[in-house]
């Protein structure tokens, strides 16, 4: 198969599931441009914060305009994580590959497997803590930073666990964050974006942002409890794959 149809392929899956979950893009985004398009882990990370940022942006619009953001929070969590991303981004350049691809398959384990038994309901929203906001998103900004993922597959999670937003209202802020600290990641990442292939990263991203406005479509008819399964057995799918292949 042609990068080109590879590249609209991965691109139409991982908008539809940033328009529908929030999140998860970066997180399918790395493993398709690794495996699927020969990119390396550090071009992989940069090219899908490019695609991510720009899906994101997209996304958050349709979200917004269905009031599903929680400016406030978002804007809180996304500024604390902006100088802890700037950090992480220059520390990555700097780790092997394979110490990248370990971390970034764990992490990804991890949040899945705490979506998986949280009983938060969808329909129960706690009031939010400013201090609690700032150290989540000062946390996520730095796992953010030195893995090159927008954040959402982290956001979202603690957006409902830590925060206590609904998720349909984790959904459209977690994209806020995202595209915040996307840019705050690419801002560091400047030099490692010499090279890359942009034949294969515009067709990738223009498929991606198309896939977001399905995506959410498909939010609007799905519950907020079924949306969170789904995202977290998509995780732990990607994550054991590049698990076992760091260990191969």
């Amino acid at each position: 198969m042609s990068p080109l149809i590879l590249a609209l392929t991965a691109g139409a899956v991982i908008g539809l599931a940033l328009g529908a979950l929030g999140g998860g893009g970066s997180v399918l985004a790395v493993p398709a441009l690794i495996y699927l398009l020969g990119f390396t882990p550090v071009a992989a990370s940069t090219a899908s914060l490019v695609i991510v940022t720009a899906t994101s942006a997209t996304a958050l619009y349709g979200h917004a305009r269905d009031g599903q953001v929680r400016w406030r929070t978002g804007a809180l969590f996304a500024a604390a994580g902006i100088g802890p991303a700037l950090l992480g981004g220059a520390v990555a350049g700097r780790l092997p590959d394979a110490a990248l691809t370990g971390a970034f398959a764990v992490v990804a384990a991890l949040v899945a497997v705490r979506m998986l038994r949280s009983r938060q309901s969808s329909d129960d929203a706690r009031p939010v803590r400013s201090a609690r906001a700032a150290a989540a998103g000062g946390g996520l900004g730095a796992v953010t930073g030195v893995l090159g993922v927008g954040g959402g597959f982290l956001a979202v999670p603690a957006l409902v666990g830590v925060l206590g937003l609904r998720m349909r209202e984790a959904v459209g802020t977690s994209l806020l964050v995202i595209t915040v600290n996307s840019l705050a990641a690419l801002v560091m990442r400047a030099g490692t974006a010499d090279g890359l292939d942009w034949a294969v990263i515009a067709p990738f991203a223009g498929a991606a942002i198309l896939g977001a406005w399905d995506g959410k479509r498909l939010a609007a008819k799905v519950s907020g409890p079924t949306l969170q399964r789904v995202f977290a057995l998509v995780l732990l799918a990607v994550a054991a794959l590049m698990l076992i292949d760091t260990a191969v």
